[in-house]
């Protein structure tokens, strides 16, 4: 009984504990800081990154957003959201310029209240693509417009997009004006030189804190993987490929593979902002246009020829206005591959089976013997077993023969006369065509 009561008087001494355990457990951490990285090309994934994390840093108090910058630009459009979404946080923003901060990512970087920049890092050179006189004037007046918002020089802000804009101070006449650290920091542009981010954290009173990273989700990773120049010219040479063998096969094989390629590149990009619904109408116009030359009306050549047009400019708008040279270079290279890769394909495997709907054996076995005498065949009637594209086999007087067209494409099914025998070589046309004299 006495132990019973003993252990009745332990009950609240132990509530309490578990009590106080559990609010300790319960209580928030200290307010952290949340590093964004500014790192690449500035898209819409980039965007999208920063939008999340100033959301996330109003609902942890985080003390402050730091910007780690180190990015050569990208679209102004995604610049333009990340710099609204600075300015619409509720918590202080830092940007640290570890190396580079050029054109987008320059304006970007105007819009933290205080930056901070590592010795030997650069900001500037943002003159717009195309440089015309509209693009300029409203760049100017973004880049201007934001500098004073934080209190610092429009005027250098400006040259930073204009070249016309007289700072002799810091530039040439007619150059682009990029700063360096210790022009930036004499120009009241950078607040602070620091060596690194934790000094810079350290030199703003923010050593302290936890420091969080805000990484990308693998949707915006893969968006913007995907719109690299190199992942793109893989993509496309993958799909420049795949269209030219079901050119050859029409197994239906590599063709989806190499739609799926395109259809990878264009949702990629349009995910990251570089792409519109136009580009994605253009590209599927395209895409149906040579699948319903290759396989509903083989011939015709228009759907063919207008697909491919479409196709094309699809591609070289999906990279944005900014990136058209890239998207130039990027294309070529990737077409390039693909035919070389097709040639190379049919020579190193010329005996494969699949392989010899692609291309003719390149040798003749130890039997092989020349050609029968197929001048008979000459004005005979038959008809189109396959398609004929412009080779292909046809059934005459029973027999299935190899034949040629002179050039035109012509469905399975329709009649066809034999025009001339060269050798193996059996040329035929449609039957609808005037008999030769």
């Amino acid at each position: 009984m006495k132990r019973l009561r003993a252990l009745l008087r332990l009950v609240p001494l132990l509530a309490f504990a578990l009590g106080f355990a559990g609010f300790a457990q319960a209580a928030p951490s200290a307010p952290p800081v949340l590093v964004v990285p500014i790192h690449g090309t500035v898209d819409d994934g980039m965007a999208h990154l920063v939008e999340r994390a100033v959301q996330q840093a109003s609902d942890l108090h985080a003390r402050a957003i730091v910007l780690d910058v180190d990015s050569p630009g990208g679209l102004v459009e995604a610049a333009f959201r990340i710099r609204d979404a600075v300015f619409a946080a509720k918590v202080p923003v830092i940007a640290y310029v570890s190396e580079r901060a050029y054109s987008a990512a320059a304006l970007i970087t105007l819009s933290a209240g205080r930056i901070i920049m590592a010795p030997g890092s650069s900001i500037g050179a943002a003159e717009p693509i195309p440089a015309t006189p509209k693009m300029i004037s409203a760049l100017r007046a973004e880049f201007e417009s934001t500098a004073l918002r934080n209190h610092r020089d429009p005027t250098i802000a400006g040259a930073m997009v204009d070249k016309h804009v007289d700072l002799p101070a810091y530039k040439a006449t007619g150059a682009i004006l990029t700063l360096n650290t210790r022009e930036a920091l004499r120009a009241h542009i950078a607040d602070a030189i620091a060596p690194n981010l934790a000094s810079a954290l350290g030199s703003e009173g923010l050593a302290d804190a936890p420091r969080v990273t805000v990484d990308y989700s693998w949707g915006e990773e893969v968006a913007r993987i995907a719109t690299t120049p190199e992942f793109s010219g893989v993509l496309l040479t993958l799909g420049v490929l795949g269209l030219i063998l079901e050119m050859q096969t029409l197994h239906g094989v590599a063709g989806t593979i190499g739609v799926a390629a395109l259809a990878l590149f264009f949702g990629t990009h349009i995910y990251a902002g570089f792409s519109n619904g136009l580009v994605l109408a253009l590209a599927v116009m395209g895409l149906l246009g040579i699948l319903w030359e290759l396989h509903v009306v083989p011939g015709h050549g228009a759907p063919g020829i207008l697909g491919g047009i479409a196709l094309l400019l699809a591609v070289l708008l999906a990279f944005g206005v900014p990136f058209f040279f890239i998207a130039i270079e990027t294309v070529s290279t990737a077409i390039i591959a693909a035919v070389l890769l097709f040639a190379l394909s049919t020579r190193v495997f010329p005996e494969n089976a699949w392989m010899r709907r692609l291309a003719f054996a390149g040798t003749q076995g130890a039997d092989y013997v020349t050609s029968a005498d197929f001048s008979s065949l000459r004005g005979a009637i038959g008809t189109a077993a396959s398609y004929l594209r412009p080779s292909g086999i046809a059934t005459i007087g029973g027999e299935r023969i190899d034949v040629l067209t002179e050039g035109e494409f012509i469905q399975a099914g329709t009649p066809i006369r034999v025009t001339r025998v060269e050798g193996a070589r059996i040329f035929v046309e449609p039957v609808t065509l005037p008999d030769y004299t």
